[in-house]
């Protein structure tokens, strides 16, 4: 049978990109949205379309993976729906709604991106662990955390998006530490500059800044770039290398003169 696979945020931007690369090497899909239905059913529909296997099976799920009830729901509908999960890509997160530098940040603004970019990812990765554990085992199990380049680079003007991604990077080395032995694989990717709607508040500037030279590989990054990374994990190319940190930046995060 197909891998099965939830993919948190998946139904538009990274998390299309992930859903799509998993579609297209075999995989059965959870696609998890949080409001937009019409963006998840299209990514439904383009994961059927590159497909390669008729047993394969692509779901769309609801739910706001910041609120417990929420949480709660999704990995009861997650289970029900396909009797079996094998890995998890926590991959649902925003940005500030506006940028403001450090020393004007809102606790409002901080208090989001915390429980939707770190809380929420740590404890639905915890619940989905123990259900394992109970259900069956984590042999064999993988979980992918996307985090960002923005875990070690500072942006004085998003200091809440930087704090959120570095703990989130720490989550997946405390989970891989403590997975490991029970013989799960945990990852974490770190995306650079990545094409996708959240980005395009700010595309004229970052086209300017590659054209620069701000990336050496001169390029913006795309959801199909991450998702071939994370297909690669569930295709067993990294089997003795949990905990391992993958940036797919073209080059953004080198320490340069």
């Amino acid at each position: 049978m197909p891998q099965t696979i939830l993919v948190t945020g998946g139904s538009r931007g990274i998390g299309r990109g992930i859903c799509l690369s998993l579609a297209s090497n075999g995989c059965s899909v959870i696609i998890n949205y949080v409001g937009n239905r019409e963006a998840a059913l299209e990514t439904q529909r383009l994961c059927k379309a590159v497909a390669t296997d008729k047993k394969q099976a692509f779901f769309i799920v609801q739910g706001d993976i910041s609120d417990e009830q929420h949480q709660n729901r999704l990995i009861s509908e997650v289970f029900s729906c396909t009797g079996s999960l094998d890995g998890l890509v926590n991959n649902a997160g925003v940005a500030p709604k506006q940028r403001a530098d450090l020393l004007q940040m809102s606790p409002d603004s901080f208090d989001h991106l915390m429980y939707t970019n770190l809380r929420g990812p740590v404890f639905l990765t915890q619940k989905i662990a123990n259900q394992w554990l109970e259900s069956s085992s984590l042999q064999g199990k993988i979980i992918v955390f996307i985090t960002s380049v923005s875990a070690t680079m500072v942006s004085v003007n998003r200091g809440e998006y930087c704090i959120s991604k570095a703990g989130l990077g720490m989550a997946a080395s405390l989970f891989s530490s403590r997975l490991a032995p029970e013989g799960a694989l945990v990852y974490e990717i770190r995306p650079g500059i990545i094409k996708t709607d959240m980005t395009s508040a700010v595309e004229n500037t970052y086209d300017t800044l590659l054209a620069e030279g701000l990336v050496p590989q001169m390029r913006w990054g795309t959801p199909e770039d991450i998702g071939k990374t994370v297909s690669s994990l569930f295709q067993g190319a990294l089997p003795f290398s949990s905990g391992t940190v993958i940036t797919v930046d073209g080059g953004l995060a080198i320490p340069r003169l």
